[in-house]
């Protein structure tokens, strides 16, 4: 998985997510994780290239947020696809992460 990872402040940003499905979730849980150095709390993760997105994807974000949680922060996913959205809304997952669309 060809992800961009940044260090801002107290957040680590996510970009260049294309699809998070059963084929890759698992490695990009485990690159976020591995990104998240002790003083970062926050995940911002971009969305707006990601084309596909399944229950596995879902399992990855979801095991990021409690990360974020135990450290007081928060996940937002910034600029999900129509298709991501939708999904995110079936599942009512846009009342668990903060959704930004900019």
């Amino acid at each position: 998985m060809n992800i961009k990872v940044q260090v801002r402040g107290d957040t680590l940003n996510i970009d260049g997510v294309k699809e998070l499905s059963a084929a890759n979730a698992n490695s990009f849980r485990d690159q976020v994780r591995g990104a998240l150095a002790e003083r970062l709390k926050n995940i911002d993760i971009d969305l707006s290239q990601t084309s596909f997105l399944d229950s596995c994807g879902l399992g990855a974000l979801i095991s990021l947020q409690k990360t974020a949680c135990t450290r007081g922060g928060v996940v937002k996913l910034l600029n999900p696809t129509p298709p991501v959205h939708q999904i995110l809304e079936l599942t009512r997952l846009h009342r668990v992460f903060e959704i930004v669309k900019r």
